[in-house]
């Protein structure tokens, strides 16, 4: 499939103890490099696509080693930039059984945050690109990044790209003077495709609703670019055991993909960016149900590998849609 898709985000050092060990007993940790939108661009690199990722890193070999790892996912670094100033970190601790999972931040005044949107050429990136993807992570960081966003989806509006935002709304990153309700409307108003639940509805386009169908309808209302708005459904049972299905408003009906029971997660870090990069291959590719499918079996796959990224086959995500070789040993 000849589909070009152009992200855009922060990524940071994952340190991550190893195996369940937690972090006041590991003098370890298993480094990765990950962030919610390059998640997504790994995905559709590994599917066929070609995928670019737009980022600033620090001019220094952590930046370029974290370079290198998106050149073996086999994602175009052609719109990395690099600048002075440090990389974001996150530790990861998996939990077990009822024992949560924990994440602990380390982003504050990062390259990224501190990026200068001059140094990026929208026009020259998104030529030739069938989709870009971003998310409410981004202009949440800082002013310069609401700004490098807003401008990136003007210029993806006004070249005909598609466009695809998860708003999730991360309340403890908006410390910058700024809230959702004043950066987010005027981002989601160009967007083609929104992953929503009710709590970012309220917090980013004012909308309180329970009911999920109700809210899709009022978002469309306020920005009718939206043609498409999913989210994900988990039942935590717990850390180890969660359930997890799909759905997708496309504007006419509510569709439900399968519900999967996951016994034995390895890692759900980067499970909602495997779910979003199904969406966006499905969308480009398949029906609207199709999609969803293949979206919630890429999320579950992810589930069975440790970091960020989802290094899973689109025949494995078909054949787990289609409940073929499931857990078999395959020769």
């Amino acid at each position: 499939m000849e589909k070009r898709v152009i992200t855009l985000g922060e990524i940071m050092m994952r340190l991550s103890t190893p195996g369940h060990e937690r972090f006041v007993n590991s003098n370890t940790f298993n480094t990765v490099y990950g962030g919610a939108e390059a998640n997504v661009a790994v995905s559709l690199a590994y599917w066929g696509l070609s995928a670019a990722h737009v980022t600033a890193f620090p001019n220094h070999d952590l930046g370029k080693a974290a370079t290198q790892y998106l050149r073996f996912a086999g994602v175009d670094t052609s719109y990395v930039y690099f600048d002075e100033g440090r990389m974001g970190l996150y530790f990861v601790e998996n939990g077990a059984m009822q024992r949560s999972s924990k994440i602990i931040y380390d982003r504050f005044d990062s390259v990224f945050a501190n990026f200068d949107p001059k140094k990026i050429n929208w026009e020259e990136i998104f030529q030739g690109a069938d989709w870009f993807h971003w998310t409410g992570i981004t202009p949440a960081i800082s002013a310069s990044a609401a700004q490098i966003c807003l401008e990136g989806v003007i210029a993806a509006r006004q070249q005909g790209v598609k466009i695809s935002g998860d708003i999730n709304y991360r309340r403890n990153l908006w410390q910058y003077g700024k809230g959702p309700l004043d950066i987010m409307p005027a981002l989601i108003d160009k967007t083609d495709l929104i992953i929503a639940g009710l709590t970012d509805f309220e917090n980013c386009m004012d909308i309180h609703e329970k009911d999920f169908v109700t809210a899709c309808q009022k978002a469309q209302a306020k920005s009718p670019s939206i043609k498409y708005v999913s989210t994900t459904y988990r039942d935590s049972i717990s850390a180890s055991h969660n359930k997890l299905s799909g759905v997708l408003w496309n504007g006419k009906e509510l569709l439900t993909s399968t519900e999967y029971d996951m016994t034995h997660i390895v890692d759900r870090v980067g499970g909602g960016d495997a779910y979003m990069a199904g969406l966006i291959y499905g969308l480009l590719a398949s029906s609207d149900l199709e999609a969803l499918e293949f979206a919630t079996a890429a999320s579950v796959l992810k589930h069975s590998i440790p970091g960020d990224a989802n290094f899973v086959s689109v025949d494995e995500v078909k054949q787990l849609v289609k409940g073929e070789n499931v857990g078999k040993l395959l020769r």
